[in-house]
């Protein structure tokens, strides 16, 4: 089977489809890692290709921690070669991967400055999709729009191509702001819904189908099974019914995540290889729902 980027080549978007590079609508599932600064023995080379090659994800997400202890603003450097390390695995898996600004509030420059540099480096590979703006937290639609207009602009300067996914206020669930006055003057955006089936239900599915309808193409950059805390049990019909809902509307997904915390979402134990190779028993519940769930869409679409 063709990786998943020789077979889809430069994606974009149509109306509110991603679409691959024959204009077909593609859906992308995969898994996003854990904050970088907090999981960063499992940001190599190994785990990339065990999610690619046994999990069957055609997309990572590395979540680049921004405002924590070790993350971005504090350790740049260090930061930005574990987002590399996982770049470019998925360059060499070729698959897609979503280089992720995971920050709750508003650091302009320094994102300005991090993601010159990161469409600079991958801009001219198809494989690589840019978050700018993981889940704004009390930000006003208008303030992220702003800020998203100006970081935009900055990737568009030298990417010319490559998705670009907006985050959206209140953890990307105001879905309905950004579609009542979305950002035009580009192509090849997106913005970013993200759920935990155990707290959000039909309610943001609703109001998620309204933006869509009103033209606005949503990318599913995060999502889980359980309460929104990222803990709690995990709500196994009502996580289906997201995932056959996604499915219906052709929309991409990721799973949080790959990480070993003790908490429902974090889809590893301990005992798992840093560089992956992962036995069933390594696996959280989590863990082994999503496996499933990817494993069998793979097959499905083959």
């Amino acid at each position: 089977m063709l990786p998943p980027v020789i077979k889809h080549g430069q994606l974009k978007v149509a109306k509110t489809k991603l679409v691959n590079k024959y204009d077909q609508p593609v859906v992308l599932r995969g898994m996003s890692f854990g904050w970088h600064n907090w999981w960063p023995r499992f940001y190599n080379a190994g785990v990339v290709h065990w999610l690619h090659k046994d999990w069957h994800c055609s997309i990572v997400r590395a979540a680049m921690g921004v405002e924590h202890a070790g993350g971005y603003l504090e350790d740049p450097v260090e930061s930005v070669e574990k987002i590399r390390a996982v770049v470019n695995a998925a360059i060499e898996q070729g698959i897609y991967v979503i280089i992720d600004w995971h920050c709750h509030n508003i650091f302009q420059n320094e994102a300005i400055d991090f993601f010159r540099k990161m469409a600079t480096e991958y801009g001219h590979y198809p494989n690589v999709i840019y978050e700018i703006f993981n889940e704004p937290e009390y930000q006003s639609w208008p303030q992220v729009k702003l800020y998203s207009n100006e970081v935009i602009n900055t990737i568009r300067q030298i990417d010319s191509n490559n998705i670009i996914i907006i985050g959206t206020p209140h953890w990307d669930q105001d879905i309905h702001l950004a579609a009542a006055d979305p950002i035009t003057g580009y192509h090849n955006i997106m913005y970013s819904m993200h759920f935990y089936a155990a707290s959000h239900k039909q309610a943001l599915r609703d109001r998620t189908d309204e933006a869509i309808n009103k033209g606005l193409p949503i990318f599913v950059s995060e999502c889980a099974g359980m309460e929104a805390t990222g803990n709690g049990p995990i709500d196994d019909e009502e996580w289906q019914r997201w995932i056959d809902w996604m499915e219906s509307n052709q929309l991409s997904w990721l799973t949080w995540s790959v990480a070993d915390k003790d908490e429902t979402c974090s889809v590893l134990k301990p005992t798992a290889a840093s560089d992956g190779n992962w036995a069933i028993s390594d696996l959280k519940e989590s863990g082994i729902k999503i496996r499933g769930y990817l494993r069998n869409y793979h097959l499905k679409k083959h």
